[in-house]
């Protein structure tokens, strides 16, 4: 299956063809859909056929085999037959406003030094758990060191490495709970030029200035190590 995405976040649409279709979802020879990982929601949207019909997803979902995603109907919605010719579109939207998200929660790594624990991407707010047991967090410190970073406008990129190199630099890997997946040869890579650079497979914006202002919405301590913050697009 080619994961249109991966290469280009920006993709609203594509057209593709039915390989499976049931109560398992519906299964694309290419998709611009993100299934969800990572803390990242999976897309929304809508399959359109070439008669006029469509089908509205409201969910997507890694699927049975490697590389499969698996695209979740409104429940009721007609199916598309196997080897129907189907044009795939994203909510657009909301799938950009989960990519200033997730790319502002990598900010947030570089502005806070401590192991994450946990994290989750939303529609217009976020949250991620640090393993921070002496530390008090400053939610106004924080907020002007993430809006500071976003007005830099600092270029946002993928690339890969062998699971070897990521092997060789164990640093890069913030995440206690979650481990890149490795097996497949090489590891995706996000990097903020000069900011931060960790595994991710999820969606981004090209530069920080795009995310837009953001705020520090509140700090919780979730236990006696955990510290997590809460934060939100202030545009919306």
């Amino acid at each position: 299956m080619e994961l249109l995405f991966r290469d280009d976040a920006y993709l609203r649409e594509c057209a593709a063809t039915v390989t499976a279709s049931g109560d398992q979802g519906i299964v694309l020879d290419r998709t611009v859909f993100y299934a969800m990982s990572g803390g990242q929601p999976g897309d929304q949207g809508w399959l359109a056929a070439e008669d006029g019909t469509g089908t509205r997803i409201v969910d997507t979902r890694k699927g049975a085999g490697a590389d499969e995603i698996a695209h979740l109907p409104e429940p009721g919605a007609p199916l598309p037959a196997v080897g129907a010719r189907v044009t795939a579109r994203i909510d657009w939207p909301r799938r950009h406003r989960l990519m200033r998200m997730h790319t502002c929660m990598h900010l947030l790594c570089a502005v806070i030094e401590g192991d994450v624990t946990g994290g989750q991407v939303g529609d217009g707010k976020g949250r991620l758990d640090f393993n921070l047991p002496d530390t008090r967090l400053d939610k106004d410190r924080i907020t002007a060191d993430l809006n500071r970073l976003i007005a830099e406008d600092h270029p946002v990129r993928a690339r890969w490495i062998t699971d070897a190199e990521l092997d060789a630099e164990p640093g890069l890997v913030r995440t206690m709970s979650v481990q890149p997946p490795r097996g497949a040869g090489r590891v995706r890579l996000l990097e903020i030029e000069g900011v931060d650079l960790q595994p991710c497979g999820g969606t981004h914006v090209r530069t920080t200035g795009e995310i837009g202002r953001v705020a520090v919405a509140k700090i919780e301590n979730k236990g006696r190590q955990n510290r997590r913050v809460n934060l939100v697009l202030e545009d919306l």
